[in-house]
């Protein structure tokens, strides 16, 4: 079956129509001109990739009090996403082939976006011994990312070997920078704010220290190897000097950092908790800085759902993270398009071509061209819209975002052409 998708933009620029054949696209042809047994009419919205996330958490299987793998991709598919990677910090953790199958499968099961299943580094998260890596890379889930994202692989030998290994598959590590040490007890970004406010504080350093070690590491054995949620000036250096010496190092930033400040520690809602925390403005602005001139390779959203007795309690007990997949786009159109720093094309290349590619997803984040997979996204960069938890997909409420006023909304979202979205509504 031919569908056309009617008076779209790609990346923003000459409306066309774009002729769908199944699973691929067929055509980019002049506004009026295609030609299907199904023809989904726009106004000249914004063509993209379907987006990629190269950092979720759908909490299952475990934690379905907070998210489903449905619920999250539900949400992921609003937010213009076609393929998620699932992080490992489940119960059971992913770190064995059947735990990763069981993700896919049920990602299967669901059918809204592609779940690529990220495979735990070590062994229960717990940083003593390697996980089933080969294991998981030879499984149907074919894992190629790993990560015990929430706790950092602290033990560097651990982590020399973890990259070493990953070569043989060319997989990735990506590590969460957080040395323990130095964040013992830790609340809330060390600064200023935490010094008024008597929280212990949660030093730049600590995310620099592990930054530094591991491109050292990378180099050292010739190994991929990924930074998830950069949060401080001083991280974008670190990447910044490591590219320039030619190590083989990518680095993401989520929406929340681009955008929030430590600031909001002020008002004690937990809703602004979150691990890597948020820092300084000056910190803020070195981050988008460095999405924009590529230092930084991807946006990644951190979706991070908690129930709401994880997070509607007292400061110091509550959970750390935040929603973010369905408000994602949005913030990246207010932080880095309506400032200028990105263009369409350049929001393609961090939030769909580049994730894809570390992730070594090679059926998403295709350009906007005959034959490519249709794996898209349509987006009115115009529409405002008030965020109302309750209005989100996602099992859990905890976004910090709640009543703020956002710009530019998904209308339509296809999976290899077929519509999970239509109308800014899911359409399965």
């Amino acid at each position: 079956m031919k569908t056309v998708l009617r008076n779209v933009a790609p990346y923003g620029e000459q409306a066309v129509d774009v002729v769908l054949d199944g699973d691929r696209i067929a055509a980019l042809v002049p506004v009026g001109t295609g030609v299907g047994d199904l023809v989904h009419q726009f106004s000249g919205e914004v063509l993209l990739p379907g987006l990629v996330d190269l950092h979720t958490h759908l909490r299952e299987p475990g934690r379905e009090d907070a998210e489903t793998i449905l619920t999250g991709t539900r949400a992921a598919a609003l937010g213009g996403y076609t393929a998620v990677h699932a992080m490992a910090n489940t119960d059971p953790v992913a770190d064995t082939a059947g735990v990763v199958e069981q993700v896919l499968r049920l990602g299967h099961a669901a059918g809204y976006v592609d779940v690529r299943p990220v495979g735990a580094v070590t062994v229960g998260l717990k940083g003593e011994r390697l996980a089933e890596l080969g294991a998981m890379a030879d499984s149907a889930a074919q894992v190629r990312v790993f990560s015990d994202d929430g706790k950092c692989v602290s033990d560097p030998l651990l982590m020399r070997r973890a990259l070493e290994y990953v070569k043989a598959f060319d997989g990735v590590v990506a590590q969460h920078a957080q040395e323990p040490r130095l964040t013992e007890g830790a609340q809330m970004n060390e600064g200023v704010v935490s010094a008024r406010l008597g929280l212990a504080g949660w030093p730049a350093v600590a995310e620099e220290a592990i930054i530094a070690r591991d491109v050292l590491l990378a180099e050292h054995v010739g190994s991929r190897l990924h930074l998830c949620h950069l949060s401080t000036e001083g991280s974008v250096d670190i990447i910044r000097w490591a590219k320039s010496r030619g190590i083989n190092v990518t680095a993401e930033v989520t929406p929340h950092h681009l955008l929030l400040t430590d600031e909001l520690a002020a008002t004690y809602d937990p809703v602004y908790k979150v691990n890597p925390p948020l820092r300084t403005a000056a910190d803020v602005e070195a981050v988008r800085a460095g999405l924009a001139d590529g230092t930084i390779d991807i946006v990644a959203t951190d979706h991070a759902p908690h129930p709401t007795e994880d997070k509607d309690c007292e400061w110091a007990a509550a959970a750390m993270g935040m929603l973010g997949l369905e408000t994602a786009l949005s913030v990246v159109i207010e932080t880095m398009i309506d400032s200028g720093r990105l263009t369409w094309r350049q929001v393609a290349e961090r939030m769909s071509t580049n994730p894809a590619r570390i992730g070594r997803v090679t059926d998403h984040g295709n350009p906007l061209a005959a034959g490519e997979y249709a794996n898209l996204c349509v987006v009115d960069p115009g529409a405002a819209w008030l965020v109302d938890p309750a209005a989100l997909a996602s099992r859990s409420r905890n976004t910090p975002y709640a009543a703020r006023t956002m710009r530019g909304r998904v209308v339509a979202t296809f999976l290899r052409g077929t519509a999970t979205v239509l109308n800014g509504a899911l359409a399965l």
